[in-house]
């Protein structure tokens, strides 16, 4: 058997390294729903902003995973469904989440489209909900998030670098209309803008 040379067995783990790199998108729908995906948004969406390096990433923009993590996320794709009212519970589950520098969609439940969303995908409005591959954990229980990563080969935590995603940014309002200044009556009979006043004569 002819071996390869240690060197150019390092070349070649680290080129297949980069072609596994994923790169996470933060972007709002047309109902105001905020989705953080490792694909690309739909066409036409506006305002989409990268995820910051993390993990020793190699270049603005762009994340290097680490090889156990990249074949997990590819198989055993993750989304978390949190909530604004979701505070604690949500949290932590986020936190459990990057501490086992899992990468992961978070998608924010703040109306009614979103809250249909959820309920197809879990069978419930609970959050958070979190979706491993196809399998799904309603409610933070710290044992079964664990369970669920270790089935679907995520590194443990304290093994690979930890992730620091937060909580999707609350919606921006749309700008309304500039208020028109309202017109004042003249004041006085010699004040800017006021009729002429005619001489009387004695």
């Amino acid at each position: 058997m002819r071996r390869v040379p240690l060197a150019l067995a390092i070349g070649l783990a680290l080129t297949t390294g980069a072609a596994i790199a994923q790169q996470l998108y933060r972007w709002t729908d047309e109902k105001g729903a905020v989705h953080v995906t490792d694909t690309p948004p739909p066409a036409g969406v506006k305002n989409v902003k990268k995820e910051p390096v993390a993990g020793g990433g190699t270049s603005a923009g762009a994340e290097q995973l680490p090889f156990e993590v990249s074949v997990a996320a590819r198989n055993f794709p993750v989304k978390l469904y949190t909530s604004p009212n979701c505070k604690d519970q949500c949290d932590m589950a986020r936190d459990a989440l990057n501490k086992r520098g899992v990468p992961f969609a978070e998608v924010s439940v703040r109306d009614q489209a979103t809250n249909e969303e959820l309920k197809s995908a879990v069978g419930a409005s609970e959050v958070p909900s979190l979706i491993v591959g196809r399998s799904v954990q309603k409610g933070f229980e710290q044992g079964a998030y664990d369970a669920l990563l270790d089935s679907a080969g995520y590194p443990k935590a304290g093994t690979v670098p930890p992730r620091s995603q937060t909580a999707p940014p609350p919606p921006q309002a749309p700008a309304g209309p500039k208020a028109e200044p309202v017109p004042t009556e003249p004041l006085g009979p010699y004040a800017p803008g006021a009729p002429p006043q005619r001489s009387q004569k004695k």
